[in-house]
Parts: C-alpha cells; sequence; structure tokens
C-alpha cells in the first residue's frame, strides 16, 4: 500500500496494515520535522511532488521490495503541504515473518524513497528566507 496526503499520517493505522498472523516482524519507520539542522532552526517544511510519478514511483519500490526480501506486507505514506515541527512526513511500515528481512526492507525503502522519489521539501526558517532541501 502506498499513499501520498495532505492528512496527518495515522502511524497507528500504518503500523496495523502490516500485523497480521503470519507477520512475526513489524518494522516502523517514521520521519518527523527536526526543529534544528545543526545551528540553523526550522519552523516547519512543505512538501511538494510530482504525485502522479511519485505514487509509481512508490509502487515500484514496494514492489521492488517484495522481491528483494521474504516480506509479507508493506505500507508508504507520505505528506505533502505544509509539515509542523514533530509531525510526521514519511512513513514506512513493513511486516515480515523475521526481523532480518522487516529492518532490511524498511532501511531500504527509506534510502531509496529520499533518492528516487520526486517529492521536494521547502524548509521555513526564522529569516523568512525559505529553501528547498536536497538529499546529500
Amino acid at each position: 500500500m502506498v499513499d501520498i496526503t495532505y492528512a496527518p499520517i495515522a502511524i497507528d493505522k500504518l503500523l496495523a496494515s502490516v500485523t497480521t498472523p503470519q507477520c512475526g516482524a513489524q518494522v516502523l519507520f517514521v520521519g518527523t520535522t527536526r526543529q534544528w539542522t545543526g545551528a540553523t532552526e526550522t519552523l516547519g517544511l512543505e512538501y511538494q511532488a510530482y504525485e502522479d510519478m511519485a505514487r509509481d514511483l512508490l509502487a515500484q519500490l514496494e514492489s521492488e521490495a517484495r522481491r528483494r526480501w521474504p516480506i509479507s506486507e508493506v505500507a508508504i505514506v507520505h505528506r505533502l503541504g505544509w509539515v509542523d515541527i514533530a509531525q510526521a512526513s514519511v512513513a514506512v511500515a513493513v511486516g515480515a515473518p523475521h526481523r532480518d528481512a522487516a529492518f532490511s526492507a524498511a532501511r531500504w525503502l527509506i534510502d531509496e524513497i529520499k533518492t528516487q522519489v520526486p517529492i521536494w521539501k521547502r524548509e521555513s526558517q526564522p529569516d523568512d528566507k525559505p529553501h528547498w532541501v536536497h538529499p546529500a
């Protein structure tokens, strides 16, 4: 399951969606908006995307994770629009029979989402000079 939304991410529902009788492990990664990056304060983030392409790529990444690891369930949700400090921007949940596969797939998914999916974030700072942030 993949989703892109302007609404807050329902973390409990996301985790429940990968919790099944055959899954002995569930891994949940939640990326939140942090207030500080080093000495630079952030007031919030605004996410924009090429939505159709982003959905397609998220679905492709889900399929690839299923091919690479013996996982049973995958759920990926990314926010768009304004995201306040400490709110979830992205969440990846993986359910698998065993923890190694769940951890590996979840880590790979978030890393690939950050580098491949056309979702951009603009950081707002106290100096009123928002700037776009790109993955390193």
